[in-house]
């Protein structure tokens, strides 16, 4: 099959949709098809460059960090594409590369699915003042793109069951994302690396790696923090955003600095050697559509503590591969578990290990392959029952 990927967000930009159109292109063209990607470039020159086209666009980091906006369609890239001539269309962003996935799926005469990614209702915070408007304005906007596609994909049951309740009518698949298994680094590395970041080797490391943003909850982590201050346990904080400021100052206000390491964003061939330091990967955030920090996690043999979240469900196994908690003294009384019990603590690594197996690049992209060609072979079958 010929497949067009679409996406806003592409590299050198980390985030869990460029994550995802990597590794479902790499899964892709490991099972013979033949793959291409259109995206933003960063500058307002356009470009095609290893199979990746590049339409001009502009920054507009005012409304979301980092985020760009393509400027109108540009007839030559296009024009390329279709002479090449897709069977799938599969967008991955819903702003500026959806229309041209849309006009490219219509003249092509391919199939458009599109991928969703992100809690919009989650973000309201970034464009809207009223929460309740905002979140109107996210079903609204979620149905319009819906109802354009062949077919809606969800990362998780909980992004599916979300759509559904937005009045969503077109067809909904869930397959989650796959991810490579995280890079590892020698002992002496490792060992290293720790002492430059001031980690004690008696430590305990609670990891939480991702955006330091409010849909975080960031803060919650911190505060819980509070009942180990006596106790030998750091958290490390890998990753930047627009919070990590005000969550340093809250780190000082508390009496924690000893206890809380910043390290800052990381390149993406780097993030495995911080899975390794990582005793316990924790999270309080419930804004996840699928959360790839998580299952990155358990690749790496790390067990979970995360505030629960529906996304989470068939993730975790309550007490053997990590934990889900609702409330502050829970994720405390697991922590303390997971301090006193080392044996506990080698059990769940190993059953993390096991588990994270099932989210696969090979997995992804076979069960995507599946769809592609059950949906060609539903409108092969249409236009014959037509004919």
């Amino acid at each position: 099959m010929k497949i067009l990927l679409t996406t806003d967000w592409f590299t050198p930009a980390v985030n869990g949709v460029v994550t995802s159109v990597l590794n479902l292109r790499k899964g892709l063209e490991g099972r013979g098809h033949e793959v291409r990607t259109l995206t933003l470039s960063r500058s307002t020159s356009s470009c095609v460059q290893d199979g990746v086209y590049y339409l001009r666009s502009m920054g507009v980091g005012a409304v979301y960090p980092k985020a760009r906006l393509g400027v109108p369609l540009q007839k030559k890239l296009v024009k390329e594409l279709l002479a090449w001539g897709p069977d799938i269309v599969h967008s991955n962003c819903e702003f500026s590369t959806f229309p041209a996935a849309c006009h490219i799926a219509e003249k092509a005469n391919a199939l458009l699915l599109h991928t969703y990614h992100t809690v919009y209702e989650n973000y309201t915070h970034y464009f809207s003042p009223s929460q309740a408007w905002g979140k109107k304005v996210v079903r609204q906007f979620s149905r319009w793109v819906a109802c354009r596609t062949d077919g809606i994909i969800a990362p998780s049951e909980k992004t599916a069951a979300l759509l559904r309740g937005y009045g969503v009518q077109c067809p909904l698949y869930v397959i989650p994302t796959g991810i490579a298994k995280p890079q590892t680094a020698s002992q002496a590395e490792s060992q290293l690396l720790r002492k430059n970041l001031g980690i004690p080797d008696d430590q305990t490391v609670l990891l939480y790696l991702g955006r330091l943003a409010k849909e975080k909850n960031c803060e919650e982590l911190l505060r819980a923090m509070l009942r180990f201050r006596e106790a030998p346990v750091t958290l490390l904080l890998v990753g930047d955003g627009p919070d990590r400021k005000p969550l340093e100052t809250l780190a000082h206000q508390l009496h924690l600095d000893g206890h809380i390491v910043f390290a800052g964003m990381v390149p993406p061939d780097q993030v495995g050697r911080y899975y390794q330091l990582g005793d316990l990967f924790v999270s309080a955030s419930a804004s996840e559509t699928q959360g790839l920090t998580y299952m990155e996690a358990l690749r790496a043999g790390v067990p979970l503590l995360c505030r629960r979240d529906a996304c989470l469900d068939g993730v975790v196994i309550q007490g053997v591969n990590g934990w889900q908690y609702t409330e502050e003294e829970v994720f405390a009384a697991c922590v303390e578990q997971f301090l006193k019990h080392p044996e506990c603590r080698e059990q769940m690594g190993r059953s993390a290990l096991i588990s994270g197996q099932r989210f696969s690049i090979e997995a992804f992209a076979q069960e995507m392959e599946s769809l592609y060609l059950e949906r060609l072979h539903a409108r092969c079958r249409k236009a014959q029952e037509s004919a």
